[in-house]
């Protein structure tokens, strides 16, 4: 009689441990076969009448004598082959180059459709072009190296998810993108240290960056009162208000000193 107690006792925490066991397997194989979760859909884009849009364009202008471009020695990497000249001031006749301009203000809450195309951002000549990138939150950019060496891309961002990635020459392209909003979000390439961009990411589509004219054009805007901000690496940030008619076109021009 107590050999027979003794075996029961024996049993009873294998049977406990086995039935244990199999209850975690089953719940393990129910979790697995449940669908991925998706991502939350974002709003519905904000209806704007095409027959009341209005637009804002200008100029950037450079008011003395623009810096000497310092120059950059390239020799670490015998592929590289590009311009020896910082980028960071390009400014010629009277103009400035290289001027993100957007739309700060104004817009509410409005939602827009992220662009389905990507951005390219290329690197040639060991440097980043271009120099100065505007892209909606949560579009594509696709990095490009067309260069005969490595890059390393790494973003160093406040509010965005920071990530280094090297890239091989004739490699298939990076594509990556930015979740949330940030002004002048800098790239610097760790393969070579003179490499150095920035990515604007905001939430709508008026924006534009300045090219060597220091001209500007933002289309399709919906009739309102608004605050243009025109922010430059080295110069900081203008802001400028501008209001808006139904099928208005205003000029708003600024200036910036050394």
């Amino acid at each position: 009689m107590k050999t027979k107690t003794w075996i029961r006792i024996l049993g009873l925490p294998v049977l406990s441990g086995l039935i244990v066991l199999a209850g975690c397997g089953k719940k393990e194989t129910e979790t697995a076969e449940q669908p991925a979760a998706q991502p939350a859909a974002g709003p519905a884009a904000t209806p704007i009448d095409p027959a009341t849009v209005a637009s804002v364009s200008g100029t950037v202008k450079f008011d003395g004598a623009a810096p000497p471009a310092s120059k950059i020695d390239m020799s670490q990497d015998p592929a590289c082959k590009g311009t020896n000249t910082v980028e960071n001031i390009v400014a010629g006749g009277g103009h400035l180059a290289n001027v993100f301009v957007y739309v700060k203000e104004g817009l509410g809450n409005r939602s827009f459709e992220i662009p389905k195309e990507a951005i390219t951002l290329d690197q040639s000549g060991c440097k980043y072009h271009p120099h100065v990138l505007g892209v909606m939150a949560g579009q594509t950019v696709k990095i490009v190296n067309s260069d005969p060496t490595t890059h390393n891309i790494h973003p160093t961002p406040k509010d965005n998810r920071e990530w280094n990635e090297s890239q091989a020459p004739k490699t298939a392209p990076l594509e990556k993108n930015f979740a949330r909003e940030e002004i002048l979000l800098p790239v610097k390439c760790n393969q070579h240290p003179w490499m150095k961009m920035y990515v604007n990411v905001v939430k709508s589509p008026f924006y534009a960056v300045t090219g060597a004219d220091g001209k500007f054009d933002i289309k399709g805007l919906p009739p309102g009162d608004y605050t243009l901000a025109f922010v430059h690496e080295k110069f900081g940030e203008q802001d400028q208000k501008v209001t808006l008619a139904a099928k208005d076109s205003k000029t708003v021009d600024v200036t910036f000193k050394p």
